[in-house]
């Protein structure tokens, strides 16, 4: 199992203890539903990239955003790596036999969805044809390059009617916020890809993405 050498500065950082990728902050302990999500770096034609899904509109639960794939950990599942592979062979096709795991990173807490989240970062080693595996699910998958998600003009910080703000990026065609963003602004920093960029330049969040981030809390 060899990673690139462009890698190693994230997988150092993220072997540090308390090293600034934060773990779960304020998650019940019981009662809550486990996720594990992949965040999968290959090496694509515009150099060092990372695998990004955009969810259905017509999701119960996330609807329309991009994403990590990903999903809930089932009880068959021998725990988040293996739901973190499962669920991204079940949405965009790739074969896991090509996936090198490198590190899985703390359990993240995510209120809106209350979901505890376990990331893990891969090396696609052998990389396969990806796609909408499952159309009910995914809407699109992207090979986002890290330089894009690094280009200072790609980069805004989203406002949410509640008051909430974080890290955007606008890549791929699509505006990715919310927990994604916020994992890849640390990984960008924690990597050495993260360039100074206008966190003066704010945006509410669109019409329609706010639109299916309420229909999503009333159900």
């Amino acid at each position: 199992m060899t990673a690139p050498s462009w890698l190693q500065p994230l997988l150092t950082a993220v072997e540090v203890p308390d090293g600034g990728f934060p773990g779960r902050v304020d998650a019940p302990m019981d009662g809550v539903r486990r996720s594990a999500v992949l965040i999968l770096f290959g090496e694509g034609p515009s150099g060092p990239d990372v695998l990004l899904i955009e969810r259905s509109p017509h999701l119960r639960s996330h609807a329309g955003q991009p994403a990590f794939p990903g999903g809930g950990i089932d009880s068959t599942d021998d725990g988040p790596v293996a739901a973190a592979l499962r669920e991204a062979e079940e949405e965009t096709g790739l074969d896991p036999a090509g996936v090198d795991v490198l590190a899985v990173l703390p359990e993240l807490w995510v209120p809106p969805s209350g979901n505890v989240v376990t990331p893990v970062i891969a090396w696609w080693r052998e990389p396969s044809d990806v796609h909408p595996a499952d159309v009910r699910e995914v809407a699109a998958v992207a090979r986002v390059p890290v330089a894009e998600l690094a280009e200072p003009a790609n980069r805004l910080v989203i406002w949410h009617p509640s008051g909430r703000s974080g890290p955007a990026f606008e890549v791929a065609d699509m505006l990715v916020w919310g927990f994604t963003a916020f994992v890849l602004d640390r990984l960008l920093e924690l990597g050495g890809w993260a360039r100074p960029w206008d966190t003066e330049r704010r945006s509410e969040l669109p019409a329609e993405t706010l639109r299916l981030a309420m229909r999503q809390r009333e159900r």
